[in-house]
């Protein structure tokens, strides 16, 4: 569910009005994530899928994130409640497609969902749902490449919904690191929200590990 918030006495009404009239309005910002705890969590003998890890902390400091949550609609904003997470997955043809997880407040149900959506999206022989309701954030996995910056194929303008994408991790030092990029359109999320959703990714993981 969810609702309009009153544009007019929004703190942020100036911004999002000067920021819907650029032709590219979005911002991306690519951060190291120190994700050690978690990684080794799910090395041990029957530890989870560490993409599924992974994404459950992400999608749950999202929906901790109220800017996340927001969502260009016509000329008003719309606050969702919650929201979900729809990911690429990889196909034995090297294709993707698009798989749905949704937020749970157990990470086992989170896996258990997360399993079956997995075989459903790479035994599907089309993209659906790559076209949805907006209380979605977008997320894709590049393990192959450690990126340092990252930019997604935008609708239009007013594509008002979040990008995440994981890249390679690798190790320095001891430290499990892996980029990971937020892409998002400025009329309704400015850098502290940003650095927000990735303080709140980092404590998510850290209260996952043993």
């Amino acid at each position: 569910m969810g609702g309009f918030i009153d544009v007019d006495s929004w703190r942020r009404r100036e911004h999002f009005r000067l920021y819907r009239g650029f032709a590219n309005p979005f911002f991306s910002v690519c951060v190291d994530v120190d994700v050690s705890s978690l990684w080794r969590a799910c090395r041990e003998p029957d530890g989870p899928s560490f993409f599924l890890a992974a994404l459950f902390c992400a999608l749950r400091a999202a929906n901790e994130t109220e800017a996340m949550r927001l969502r260009i609609r016509g000329e008003g904003v719309w606050e969702h409640d919650r929201v979900r997470v729809s990911s690429t997955v990889l196909r034995s043809d090297e294709t993707f497609g698009f798989a749905r997880f949704e937020l749970a407040e157990r990470f086992d149900d989170f896996q258990e969902g997360g399993i079956r959506e997995i075989e459903r999206a790479k035994s599907s022989p089309n993209l659906e749902p790559a076209r949805e309701q907006d209380d979605v954030i977008y997320h894709s996995t590049i393990p192959w490449i450690r990126f340092t910056s990252f930019s997604n194929p935008m609708a239009s303008n007013e594509d008002s919904i979040p990008k995440l994408v994981f890249g390679k991790s690798t190790s320095a030092n001891g430290i499990q690191l892996m980029p990971v990029a937020v892409e998002v359109h400025h009329g309704l999320v400015d850098g502290l929200d940003v650095a927000r959703f990735f303080d709140r990714f980092q404590s998510s993981m850290a209260s996952m590990s043993p």
